[in-house]
Parts: C-alpha cells; structure tokens; sequence
C-alpha cells in the first residue's frame, strides 16, 4: 500500500505552479526580452544594459530545478503500486532532466562574463564578444531541448500510469501525456530540423503548458479534498 496525503498533493501542485510561473519570467520575461534571435549585437547590448535581469532569469531557473524534487518525489510515491519499475523509470528520467539543466545554466553565465567581466571582454574584439554571447545563448537553448528529451518521456510514462491508477482522474494522465509528446516534438525538432523547431515554436509547446497546467492546478485545488491511496 502507498499513501499520498492531501496535503502533500498539495505542495506539490504549488510547487508545480511555481515552477509554470518561474519558467515565463525567465523565458518570455527575462530571456524574452533581452534576446532578438538571429541580432547577436543587439543582443549583448542588451544583455549589458540589463545584467541584473538576467541574473533573474538565472535565478528562476535555477529555482525551478530544485522545485522538480518534491514533484519527482511524490510522484513517485503515488504511482509506485501502479507499477513500480515504470515509475522509478520516470523518476530517474526527470532527475535526468533536472540534472542536464542545472549544468546548462552555466551557459547563461558565460554570455554574462564575456559582456561583463573586464578580464574577459578585454581578451575579445566587441564583434567577437557579441558573438560569443549569442553563441553561449543558442547552446543554453540546445542543451534546454536535450533536458527536455528525458523530461517528455518521464511526462508521458508519468501520463499513463495515472490514466491506470484511478487516484488522479484520467484526463489529467492524457494531458501530461500529451505535454509529453509536444516536448519530444519540439526537442527532435530543435536537434535535427532547427528551421522547422522555428516554425514550429512556440505553438508546439502550448499543449505543454495546458497539460502541466491542469495537473499542477488539480493538485493544489482538487487534491486538498483527497488522500490518494493505492492498494
């Protein structure tokens, strides 16, 4: 037997939440703003001209990757008796994902240094600076995709065991099944066919945001009044 109380549903749906929120900020806000795709010029003025938020968007994501361990945690609690190994398989693909990601930040650092820091900008020529960034910035992007790739399956083993489990309701396995699949989408896209990830973003991540959106919702309202428990 595995007992989720409702109020660890609870956390973890605002958690979840936090993590949505967060990830806008640094995406559409931080990121959003400071970076026009294909311009590494006016990308590093800008980065230069607005380094403090940067670094919160740095923080965001940073923030939401330690967010991902009470999610991956009661996660795997509630699915557990559904079937074991596939739920210690989704575990160990989000930690995956949350480990990729942690270590890609650093790329977001670099494009700070390079425009920022005396000692490093001086080694460099302005063109070869802006460059530089922007190239640091393209490869945070990749490696974001690659994350993603680990994460898309947790999503979609995560999807089907709670459409089997009768805890959570079906509907909301389908939507993290599909969220899953729009991250596979967007991430080989992103790896194999970059012009076609371009046509295809953002609209290809929005069942993402619909499905994690209705989980981490359901967990926070709807999972107050319930205790999941499998036998």
């Amino acid at each position: 037997m595995s007992a989720v109380s409702s109020r660890e549903l609870r956390i973890s749906g605002l958690c979840y939440l936090a993590i949505i929120a967060l990830g806008l900020f640094s995406e559409a806000v931080a990121r959003g703003s400071l970076v026009v795709p294909g311009d590494a010029a006016a990308t590093a003025r800008n980065i230069a001209a607005n380094p403090q938020l940067w670094r919160l968007g740095l923080m965001a994501d940073v923030l939401t990757q330690v967010l991902d361990l009470p999610i991956i945690v009661m996660m795997w609690r509630l699915l557990r008796p559904v079937n074991e190994p596939l739920a210690l398989t989704a575990a160990g693909l989000n930690l995956v994902q949350t480990a990729v990601l942690v270590a890609n930040r650093v790329q977001l650092l670099a494009a700070l240094d390079l425009l920022g820091a005396p000692a490093v900008g001086a080694a460099f020529l302005p063109g070869q600076q802006a460059a530089l960034a922007m190239l640091a910035v393209n490869l945070h992007g990749q490696g974001l995709g690659i994350g993603l790739v680990f994460f898309g399956f947790s999503c979609i083993i995560c999807g089907g065991l709670i459409a089997k489990s009768g805890v959570l309701p079906r509907a909301l396995g389908w939507c993290l099944g599909v969220a899953g699949v729009a991250y596979l989408v967007n991430s080989f896209a992103l790896l194999l066919a970059p012009k076609l990830a371009q046509m295809l973003f953002p609209a290809v991540l929005l069942p993402a945001l619909f499905g994690e959106l209705a989980v981490a919702l359901w967990l926070t309202f709807k999972g107050r009044a319930h205790s999941a428990t499998l036998r």
